[in-house]
């Protein structure tokens, strides 16, 4: 495990694996921690020097006052200077949710810097810029009511949406680890990150989908609709892109399906 200071902000990242080994580099959603990939690491760590960071606004990385600070571009800019800082000039990437709309950013803004990219759960943002303005002013309120209900209220009401329906069926205790987890946050890390690199607040990367390049696999769980429906058509526009559905699973697919979410990913990066 490591603290570093990236572009002058405090960033907690850990590698596991051996160091000789392809990188590869884990990117969690929102609420999440680099912790989410637990029960994944041991086994592509046989393989891959796997990176876990904690972005910007989550777990023990810093979480700055400052809206703008937790911007797109900057928060990638960060992620290549962790990259620096290993001295990693080329590693596979793997987002989730939040994290894979960041991977998406990384791969179109520094495709060198990248082998092969996994999405899960995830998206290129919002189309319009009439979608992109309801939706940040949907997050600024979502941002506002942490800040004053504080993380625990936000965690019970995180919890009740819909999406996260097909996570009943998981075991009590990996429901309750994930909570735990979820509560490590901090009310002006998460609000900011909202604020600074929500859904709304992101540039649309639907245009760049026809000249990114990079050998991608899209998955979405067979029970999160909305996700497939996007992902299908990403598909439809990446040059080098496939796109496959994990059954009974919803919006996490690695958690509610790991052993499937595993092959899927090792059969990918070969």
């Amino acid at each position: 495990m490591s603290e570093l200071i990236l572009n002058g902000t405090s960033y907690h990242a850990v590698r596991q694996g051996p160091v000789h080994n392809q990188p590869l580099l884990l990117l969690h959603g929102f609420t999440g921690s680099s912790a989410n990939w637990a029960n994944l690491v041991p086994v592509f760590s046989e393989r891959y020097s796997v990176i876990g960071v904690d972005i910007l606004g989550h777990g023990r990385s810093a979480s700055p006052a400052q809206p703008n600070r937790y911007t797109m571009t900057q928060v990638a800019a960060d992620i290549i200077a962790l990259l620096d800082t290993w001295q990693v000039a080329q590693t596979a990437l793997l987002g989730y949710s939040m994290g894979g709309r960041l991977a998406l950013y990384l791969a179109c803004h520094y495709p060198e810097r990248f082998s092969q990219l996994i999405l899960e759960s995830s998206s290129p943002g919002l189309a319009t810029e009439t979608e992109r303005t309801t939706r940040r002013q949907s997050d600024e309120a979502l941002a506002d009511w942490i800040e004053a209900q504080g993380i625990a209220a936000f965690v019970d009401r995180w919890e009740a949406l819909p999406l996260w329906d097909s996570q009943q069926q998981l075991p009590e205790a990996v429901r309750q680890r994930l909570r735990e987890q979820r509560l490590q946050n901090n009310a002006v890390g998460l609000a900011n990150s909202l604020r600074g690199m929500g859904t709304g607040a992101q540039p649309s990367l639907w245009e760049a989908l026809p000249t990114l390049n990079l050998p991608t696999l899209l998955i979405a769980g067979e029970l999160d609709r909305k996700f497939v429906a996007i992902n299908e058509k990403m598909a439809r526009l990446l040059p080098n892109g496939r796109f496959h559905i994990i059954p009974h699973a919803g919006h996490t697919t690695h958690l509610e399906r790991p052993s499937a979410f595993q092959t899927a990913v090792m059969h990918f990066l070969g």
